[in-house]
């Protein structure tokens, strides 16, 4: 498996996107509408694809949230790479870049209609925190952060 830093333009991260985003609006029903207004991927500076002979099996991004912390964006991985540590290691590489840029901790929203990403997160040593922001108040969602070392 290779990784391969990127930005939002790349037409893997976009194509990656789109099936995240079918899933997504099955997955939220009447609220996907909400949720989409805040996962726009034009301008994302700092993406992650990953691939396995030159075939994009998973992807995800960080964006600045303040001075201090990166949010994590967008992470998807295709049905069919699901369930083998592909997610971990696209988050651990975004969690490294996070790092190497000076910030401290990453932060992000999940909804609770996203069973696996939560665990996912869990698995990887992410703390449940207040719903922050825009997600404040709202049921369907749940906020995490990891401090990075």
């Amino acid at each position: 498996m290779t990784f391969l830093r990127t930005d939002s333009n790349n037409p893997d991260f976009v194509s990656l996107v789109r099936e995240l985003d079918a899933d997504l609006a099955i997955r939220d029903g009447d609220e996907h509408a909400f949720y989409s207004q805040f996962n726009k991927i034009d301008l994302i500076k700092h993406v992650v694809v990953a691939y396995e002979d030159a075939v994009p099996l998973a992807c995800g991004a960080i964006k600045q949230f303040d001075d201090a912390s990166m949010e994590v964006k967008r992470m998807y991985t295709s049905p069919g790479y699901r369930s083998q540590g592909v997610a971990s290691k696209v988050l651990g590489e975004l969690e490294k870049w996070a790092a190497e840029l000076a910030y401290k901790k990453c932060v992000l929203e999940t909804g609770v209609r996203q069973p696996e990403a939560i665990a996912l997160y869990k698995k990887n040593g992410y703390q449940v925190i207040e719903n922050y922001g825009q997600y404040a108040g709202v049921e369907n969602s749940v906020c995490f952060e990891k401090k990075l070392s």
